[in-house]
């Protein structure tokens, strides 16, 4: 696969900011281990090599076990996952996947028994923000593994 065109040479200002409006998640009410779990969830339902590869090594690097790693496209049959991971994930696939007729009140009365208003309000800045990553990655064709050096990703150990 080769690169179409880089998003961050040729529109700079745009990607510093988006970069920066994706750091600001870091300090949000959801904890990393959701964060990874969901940025890899959302990049498989698009597709997004690059994205799912990225994502992938940083949730090693933050410790995050490989069978759940397995596990995350079957995540609602496999018993790795705590209720607030579920909760967590049940939103991002329908966020990412929007239904014609918008989120069903049974999903969302589920996720509210898990998360608070604010935590819910801040993992959909993190859904809605790899969903917009993906897209760039996808329509641009950015090849998996190749910033690995650039974000640290070659000390996770996956090759």
């Amino acid at each position: 696969m080769t690169q179409r065109i880089n998003a961050m040479q040729q529109s700079p200002a745009l990607y510093k900011k988006f970069v920066e409006f994706s750091m600001l998640q870091k300090d949000c009410a959801i904890e990393q281990t959701i964060q990874d779990l969901v940025h890899i969830r959302a990049s498989q339902i698009n597709g997004c090599g690059f994205c799912l590869d990225m994502h992938v090594k940083e949730a090693k690097l933050h410790g995050e076990r490989e069978l759940r790693l397995y596990h995350l496209p079957i995540w609602r049959e496999s018993s790795l996952f705590s209720p607030r991971e579920r909760a967590a994930l049940a939103w991002t696939e329908v966020l990412t996947r929007l239904p014609e007729h918008g989120v069903p009140d049974d999903i969302y009365d589920r996720v509210r028994t898990q998360l608070s208003e604010k935590e819910l309000s801040d993992l959909s800045f993190v859904v809605m923000t790899i969903n917009a990553w993906n897209r760039l990655s996808v329509g641009f064709r950015n090849v998996p593994g190749s910033a690995d050096k650039a974000y640290g990703l070659d000390k996770a150990g996956l090759e």
